[in-house]
């Protein structure tokens, strides 16, 4: 009689498919809100997530793309902003 679970480790692909999925639409909501508010915070976070999803193998790599490019565009925007009103910071 067992009274011990037997030990298993995190060798399922399917769920590191799925974690990586999960950074993929992750990174491109993060990247579409940060073009509105928090860019200096959420650009960063996008690009980082979509470029771990793109490295694990994400079956969704177009949203994996678009949060990608929506971190840069983020980033982009702030740097624009910040020219325009000649200050570190920025506001509408």
């Amino acid at each position: 009689m067992q009274l011990t679970a037997p030990a298993t480790g995190r060798t399922d692909t399917g769920s590191r498919t799925r974690d990586a999925d999960g950074m993929a639409v992750a990174s491109f909501i993060l990247g579409l809100l940060g073009l509105l508010v928090l860019n200096v915070f959420l650009g960063p976070i996008a690009i980082v997530l979509a470029s771990v999803a793109l490295w694990r193998g994400t079956s969704r790599r177009g949203r994996a793309y678009l949060g990608l490019g929506l971190g840069v565009a983020d980033l982009a925007v702030l740097v624009i902003a910040m020219q325009m009103s000649h200050t570190v910071s920025w506001s509408l």
